[in-house]
């Protein structure tokens, strides 16, 4: 699963490389057009609109940011919403949003927030302190408002709007992330009426209200979403008059479009693969991108789903509640091999939870902790553990049935296939079997435990805190009815106590090794194992796009970031240079220099959240 932005794609579905260098491009484009039912040549739509269009391999799992989980849906909304805080372009730190200012009490228990007083819904109405305190609150109090976000509010004791520009929130106990609340505040008098948060998804009547960069105005589902610019908006208004997310199922499809001119992007899902960088390397009009990734890529495994009321569900293996069999099941994994032959060098070898991106929140074993690849030391922890070979070669469980396991996998990642047929080949040998489940949709498996392993991934938010909080006790489901923010059932309580300290802790070093703390213990507890960090590798048309903001600004992603400023940014290419916008942030992307793209996917998975099995941001 995926990212917040990390989203996920509700189970799954968040890299540093060494790069050899960077070399700054400023990118000549031409205009895409309006999503249509036939194919076109990009080109300015016949009323003279420049159209941005990008080929996603990601569907909407829903448009209401109080449901969304997956990447995409997730930095659509950072396109429609304003958040209190926003992430600087170039190193990540927490700058103005909504609220221009953010200052604590003397006991960091309230927090009061300066709202700007420029910005508007596309209504016309202005957006206040009310909107963001009724925002708050209504996750506060409405389970199903808080499906997607719940984690950032679960300490807040009352939020307040004293005045238009006056926010104030109150909490229980210290919370280190009161810059880093990665919560769109929608508009009150619009939200107001909705009666079921928990289904409303806020897909059937456009123009939707919102005050970010862009409106959004069009959606079909699993087809396109088309947004146009926001002329009011208080940073200043994009330089391209819509921007289309158009989805293809055939990743193949979408790199065709791209050389066609059919599109002027191409994510990926979540990254181009190494052939089709390789095919689109030295293309006239088309550079290739390819930066560290802010995304994980594991494997994880059913460790018994249950509710928080205690009652389990699913029918996960019962060999893998053994930590045992976990551990060999990991020692038969080929990481060295996944990177090579899979990402062909395009990602940096798995380690620990969050990417070597994250520099100060990044973990990884020590030479004697690290379950390395070693397939006699596997299939030795299978014989401790109890499940031997029966006479055909066969590894059998406790009902003296030969063990198989059901792998969830995206249809739509190449990369999920290809090393599936890896553990198929190295748990082979170990004599147990593999059964590949690809599917469209691996969520609806995924949330009812009905699976063995699965591909798992997340888009990581420069802070950690959402991807620590989908691992927490406190995200399970209520019942195994309901749907919980819980990436993999995993309930641990000494991880719990962990990821309370790290909450409360607003010294940057000392929550940093508390949060390496959680890294270690997920790690030890071994149900997920991190294979990859991969990077991230898009494709964009120079003829079309003049130039676009990377994030961070040194060898950063242009989609799935943690913010709008890659299609805010971006310039057609027959623009005069002249702008219009309020921002001083540089719009000239970073190049790595001579390196391919790679591949993988996600949630539009930012993050936020992952998509689990689609992801997350």
């Amino acid at each position: 699963m995926g990212t917040n932005d990390q989203k996920r794609s509700l189970p799954h579905g968040l890299r540093l490389v060494a790069l050899a260098g960077a070399a700054a491009l400023t990118l000549t484009a031409g205009l895409a057009t309006p999503l249509a039912p036939a194919p076109q040549q990009a080109r300015a739509a016949d009323d003279g609109k420049k159209v941005l269009t990008v080929a996603v391999a990601q569907s909407v799992d829903s448009l209401s940011p109080f449901l969304a989980v997956r990447l995409l849906s997730t930095s659509i909304h950072r396109l429609m919403y304003e958040y209190l805080t926003n992430y600087d372009p170039k190193d990540n730190h927490a700058i103005a949003g909504l609220a221009t200012k953010w200052e604590p009490s003397a006991d960091k228990l309230t927090w009061t927030y300066t709202i700007r007083d420029n910005s508007k819904w596309s209504d016309g109405k202005p957006a206040t302190a009310e909107d963001a305190a009724w925002t708050f609150n209504k996750m506060m109090t409405d389970s199903g408002a808080a499906t997607a976000n719940g984690s950032y509010v679960g300490n807040f004791r009352k939020v307040t709007a004293p005045g238009p520009t006056k926010l104030v929130i109150e909490l229980k106990k210290p919370q280190a992330t009161m810059a880093a609340l990665d919560v769109p505040i929608v508009p009150k008098h619009v939200w107001e009426k909705v009666s079921d948060f928990s289904e409303f998804n806020n897909d059937k009547s456009f123009p939707v209200v919102g005050n970010g960069p862009f409106v959004l105005s069009g959606y079909k589902a699993d087809s396109y979403v088309r947004l146009k610019a926001n002329k009011s908006f208080w940073r200043g208004s994009p330089k391209f008059d819509e921007l289309v997310f158009r989805y293809y199922k055939d990743q193949d499809a979408a790199v065709s479009a791209l050389r066609k001119g059919e599109v002027s992007f191409v994510a990926g899902s979540p990254s181009l693969t190494p052939a089709q960088a390789e095919s689109l390397k030295g293309a006239d009009d088309i550079q290739v991108n390819d930066a560290p990734g802010r995304r994980f890529y594991a494997l994880a495994t059913n460790p018994g789903a249950k509710a928080k009321n205690g009652e389990k569900f699913g029918d996960g293996h019962p060999s893998l509640l053994d930590q045992r069999v976990r551990n060999a099941l990991f020692r038969a994994v080929d990481r060295e091999a996944i990177i090579d032959k899979v990402f062909r060098g395009h990602a940096v070898e798995g380690e620990g939870y969050l990417p070597p991106r994250f520099k100060d929140y990044f973990w990884k074993p020590s030479a004697d902790r690290k379950l390395a690849y070693d397939p006699a030391e596997a299939a030795r922890l299978l014989d401790q553990a109890g499940y031997k070979k029966n006479g055909d070669g066969k590894r059998v469980g406790k009902d003296g049935k030969p063990i198989t396991y059901r792998v969830l996998c995206h249809a739509t990642d190449p990369n999920d296939k290809a090393v599936g047929k890896y553990l198929q080949e190295w748990w082979g040998d170990l004599g147990i079997g593999v059964r590949l489940d690809c599917l469209d949709n691996v969520t609806d498996p995924w949330l009812a435990g009905t699976y063995d392993l699965a591909f798992d991934g997340w888009s990581v938010n420069p802070d950690p805190d959402f991807v620590l909080s989908i691992h927490t006790c406190g995200a399970l489901p209520a019942t195994p009815k309901d749907t919980g923010a819980t990436d993999n059932f995993i309930c641990d309580k000494k991880y719990d106590e962990l990821y309370a300290r790290q909450l409360a802790e607003y010294d940057p070093a000392k929550r940093a090794d508390i949060v390496k703390q959680m890294e270690s213990r997920l790690y030890d507890l071994g149900y997920m194992n991190v294979m990859a960090y991969p990077n991230a590798v898009e494709a964009f048309r120079t003829d079309q796009i003049k130039s676009i903001t990377t994030m961070p600004a040194k060898a950063g992603n242009i989609y799935g970031q943690d913010g709008y400023w890659s299609w805010w940014s971006a310039v057609p290419a027959d623009s005069d240079g002249s702008s219009d916008t309020a921002s001083s942030t540089g719009v000239v992307v970073g190049i790595v220099a001579g390196i391919l793209i790679l591949g993988g996917l996600g949630a539009f998975a930012a993050m936020r959240r992952r998509a689990t099995a689609e992801e997350r941001e």
